[in-house]
């Protein structure tokens, strides 16, 4: 294989831009995504800047997978099942509605446009983007079951928009009609669910013969790419196939052990970093590349056709998430009984987060030239995925400030948590007292004691933050005092091992380990913090890696 010198330069700049404006744009608390595109944009029309026109298959095949199965790994299976019926209507349903409602707007208003050709302009555009959106509605305070909504939909909206796109490039190309482009998109789906299931379940019994974090964590990485490989090579929907696979494994993460958790979620969150960093910069940088496409056409008409596909792109999703907001709601008594009266601000939120993507750019690239009006809907695709960013994400926090859109979720979930610390501290101390009892040899006292104590503490904690981390009296809490004093003895701890390896009197690898351990213990302080920083996160609802977060572009 050979590597141009110039091609790797390209390459790694992209990469280091990429990342620098979303650091950047963490600071200046710009959503990272929008910040990339238009900065993209800007670059794009930079004299001497390389060629970054879209390769289709890598965005499909490189980028889409390892990003889809980090978010699915990191997302809430069980909030998937509590949420199905509007994940399912979102994801699947809303996708298949704007496809139809996209296709027969360009059909009636593009003069010669055939139909399966307008269909497949439907199913690119279809699948929104929830990157920015949970980014967004997480930093101020959307509640959490909205956001599992997003999170799922996002995760399972690429494979019904890509398999319907397949379909439709069939039909176009006239080897099948458009019903029967319906029977492969209803194999491709259940083949990707089933292939995913069986991969995700024998793929679990591999791990638990792996006892190496690190081999444990490089099948981890391959795991995506085989699981999309393998059923794109038999015609099911890889993409919906990793999503099965990584919210099964995810699931049961909790078998592996406690280092490889812990290298699994600081690898997956830098690769989420660099991946979705470029693939928004890539956004804005094919604006040249797809203007070259529209060579010959009246610039008067691409526009009006242009502002209707956004328009009614932006409208149809406020249709379907009110219609079914209140609609199945309004004819269900099952629904009425089990579910709440939808207060209106949040159907709103929910209809202005519809942000395209990248994977709708990388489905209109992956057109094959001679493809009826290829230009035209790499265009009109451009238009939907820039002005949707752009315009959405843009005004999406200033409208979730705007209507209040939010909920108790973190008191709630210190509460659950207190609880639950409460129980497990219970049975923890009842397991220790079993084996000091039952011990032909008693453990020293003070080990027990010490035990004894450290497990009271975990469980005090959780009831402190419930009060702010200070007592009635406004002195600080016994748990929060201990977090203190305990940072300033590891900080110590460190500037010792520094002084020492200065000094020669350590060798760095014994210190690294030695750091390792004492970053370790005060990762677990901070978790337990009065004043968590919260991070602005990039990726596709997904890249956090508690159970209830999840990102993919």
């Amino acid at each position: 294989m050979h590597f141009e010198t110039v091609d790797l330069m390209a390459a790694f700049g992209l990469i280091i831009g990429a990342a620098t404006v979303a650091g950047l744009a963490r600071r200046v608390r710009i959503p990272p995504p929008i910040l990339l595109v238009l900065v993209g944009l800007g670059v794009s029309y930079i004299p001497g800047v390389p060629d970054y026109t879209l390769n289709p298959e890598i965005v499909l095949a490189l980028f889409l997978p390892p990003l889809l199965y980090s978010a699915a790994w990191s997302s809430s299976s069980r909030g998937f099942r509590l949420n199905k019926r509007p994940i399912l209507l979102m994801s699947v349903g809303y996708t298949l509605f704007s496809t139809v409602v996209v296709a027969v707007t360009a059909w009636a208003l593009i003069p010669g446009m055939p139909l399966a050709a307008a269909f497949a302009l439907g199913a690119i555009v279809a699948p929104p983007d929830a990157v920015a959106a949970t980014a967004v509605g997480r930093e101020l305070g959307m509640q959490r079951r909205y956001l599992q909504v997003l999170q799922g939909e996002s995760l399972v909206n690429d494979a019904t928009a890509l398999t319907a796109y397949k379909a439709a490039v069939a039909a176009a190309a006239g080897g099948i009609t458009l019903l029967e482009g319906g029977g492969i998109f209803l194999l491709a789906a259940g083949g990707g669910v089933v292939l995913g299931g069986v991969l995700g379940y024998l793929l679990r019994l591999l791990r638990r013969h792996i006892h190496t974090p690190v081999l444990e964590n490089a099948l981890n990485l391959v795991v995506p790419f085989l699981v999309y490989l393998a059923a794109e090579s038999v015609g099911a929907s890889g993409v919906l196939a990793v999503v099965i696979t990584g919210l099964y494994l995810g699931n049961t993460a909790t078998e592996t052990t406690p280092a490889a958790r812990l290298q699994a979620g600081a690898t997956w969150e830098v690769i989420d970093f660099l991946l979705e960093s470029v693939v928004f910069a890539l956004i804005g940088l094919q604006l040249p590349a797809v203007i070259d496409e529209l060579q010959g056409r009246d610039v008067g008409t691409v526009v009006w056709w242009s502002v209707a596909v956004l328009v009614v792109t932006i409208l149809g999703r406020f249709v379907w998430v009110f219609s079914t907001s209140y609609l199945i709601r309004a004819l269900s008594p099952a629904v009425r009984a089990r579910t709440p009266s939808p207060y209106w601000p949040t159907p709103t939120v929910s209809s202005w987060a519809g942000m395209r993507g990248v994977v709708s750019l990388a489905a209109a690239f992956a057109l094959v030239a001679d493809f009826p009006e290829r230009g035209l809907i790499l265009w009109l695709t451009f238009v939907v995925v820039f002005g949707t960013l752009v315009l959405q994400g843009l005004t999406l926090p200033g409208l979730i400030r705007r209507l209040g859109v939010g909920g108790q979720d973190d008191m709630n979930d210190r509460l659950a948590e207190a609880n639950a610390q409460h129980q497990a501290a219970r049975a923890a101390t009842e397991r220790l007292d079993d084996l000091v009892s039952s011990a032909p040899h008693p453990p020293p006292a003070e080990v027990v004691g010490l035990l004894r104590h450290y497990s009271d503490y975990r469980a005090n904690s959780a009831w402190e933050r419930l009060g702010g981390g200070l007592s009635h009296g406004g002195k600080e809490t016994p748990g929060a005092a201990f977090r203190r004093l305990r940072q300033e003895m590891l900080q110590a701890q460190r500037d010792t091992f520094t002084k020492l390896r200065n000094g020669g009197e350590l060798d760095d690898e014994v210190m690294r380990e030695m750091v390792r351990e004492l970053d370790l213990e005060e990762t677990m302080l901070g978790r337990h913090g009065d004043d968590p920083s919260p991070s602005f996160p990039v990726s596709r609802p997904a890249a956090e890696s508690s159970s209830d977060g999840a990102s993919t572009v």
